[in-house]
């Protein structure tokens, strides 16, 4: 059974409400309060010079039970001696029992009603913001590569989440994508969705991003970790001011256009460098461009190299001027629009497909020989191999 007289005896100098009126309440509880402070302080200065007493008590009964032991000195003396420790150990026990009756008979106070069971101080101090200042570029690079590596798959998640609750949850249990990484992999997914036509995923995904840029920009006015900004962004957005809204949408508008813009930036870039591929395909052996040297040609040389007419090309050539003929001729072989001497070419090449077979022929003279260096001549005339090269 619980025993509850203990709390009927309290001892409260400054909760009484029935004191005389001629009495000044306030110095009758000052009294009170320091009368109540010196039998406290007499209660612990007894306490005090009893446990010297007991201790004094202690160490000469040891004292003398340890004489006693060894034989040292008069054994009849000795006894008596221990009998007189004894006696006073005796009175010790019987002033011990009545301080603790009458500490148990005190009135409880605001001292003594309790005790801390233990006391500890903690101040919590903000965490700072990591700082990248010293992180060269090569550094960052490989950073955000591992953790697109780590983290593609989350940070698509975020980026598909509808609500904000279902957004401030996710982060909170992955608080490591609480950073300028993710927002970065969310700005080349927008671009990307952008660029690939899908313009509501990628509408939806720059909401994301922008709500990533808003706790970094949080963080970054509070000097604090990104991390410890995730709950209040979400709490402010969704209870916020109609001014702070309209900015919000107005931010996610501009940066819908910037990636507009930019998706169209990269498409032109792409294409343009796939021309500049193809071009390069297309060189000749001197490194001009065939369409550019074609475009540039005049129309009867135009009108040669569309019907591949060789014998009207060697008229055409024939019939102008010997340093036009040189230079349109030259450009035509450094594009490769004209290969010189591919006769040449071609019976050398079948030569070496025939040289298998040269011992069981028959030898060719030397006006044959002459009859087939005359058919190998270049076929335009007025413009030889070695003015062309």
């Amino acid at each position: 059974m619980v025993e509850y007289s203990k709390w009927k005896n309290i001892e409260i100098s400054d909760d009484e409400d029935d004191t005389h009126p001629n009495i000044d309440t306030p110095s009758l509880f000052r009294w009170r309060h320091q009368a109540r402070v010196e039998r406290m302080a007499e209660m612990d200065h007894e306490k005090d010079e009893f446990k010297k007493k007991r201790q004094s008590y202690q160490a000469r009964l040891m004292d003398v039970k340890e004489r006693i032991s060894k034989k040292d000195g008069d054994e009849e003396a000795l006894k008596k001696e221990l009998e007189k420790i004894e006696a006073d150990g005796k009175e010790l026990d019987r002033i011990e029992s009545e301080m603790i009756k009458k500490e148990k008979k005190t009135p409880w106070n605001v001292d003594t009603i309790s005790k801390p069971g233990f006391e500890k101080t903690v101040i919590n101090k903000k965490a700072g913001r990591k700082t990248d200042e010293n992180l060269s570029e090569e550094e960052r690079e490989q950073r955000m590569r591992q953790f697109v590596k780590e983290n593609e798959k989350l940070c698509k998640q975020y980026g598909m989440l509808r609500k904000y609750d279902d957004s401030k949850r996710f982060l909170q249990e992955h608080l490591h994508l609480v950073g300028e990484e993710t927002a970065n992999y969310l700005v080349i997914w927008s671009i990307n969705l952008e660029m690939e036509e899908k313009h509501e995923l990628m509408a939806h995904v720059a909401h994301q991003c922008i709500c990533m840029q808003y706790i970094l920009e949080l963080a970054k006015q509070l000097d604090v970790d990104p991390r410890a900004c995730v709950s209040s962004f979400f709490s402010k957005i969704q209870h916020c001011q109609p001014e702070y809204r309209a900015q919000f949408d107005s931010e996610i508008e501009g940066f819908k256009g910037r990636i507009q813009k930019r998706a169209q930036e990269k498409i032109q870039e792409a294409i343009a460098q796939a021309e500049e591929e193809e071009r390069k395909e297309r060189l000749g052996p001197g490194g001009l461009d065939p369409a550019d040297v074609f475009e540039s040609l005049p129309d009867e040389l135009k009108a040669c190299f569309e019907s591949r007419d060789v014998e009207l090309l060697q008229k055409t050539i024939a019939a102008m001027p010997v340093d036009v003929a040189k230079l349109h001729m030259k450009r035509c072989v450094d594009s490769g629009l004209w290969v010189p001497n591919a006769a040449d070419l071609e019976g050398d090449k079948k030569e070496e497909d025939d040289s298998g077979d040269v011992a069981g022929g028959e030898e060719k003279t030397d006006d044959a020989k002459s009859e087939s260096a005359a058919k190998e001549e270049p076929i335009y005339t007025g413009v030889s191999t070695e003015d062309v090269d």
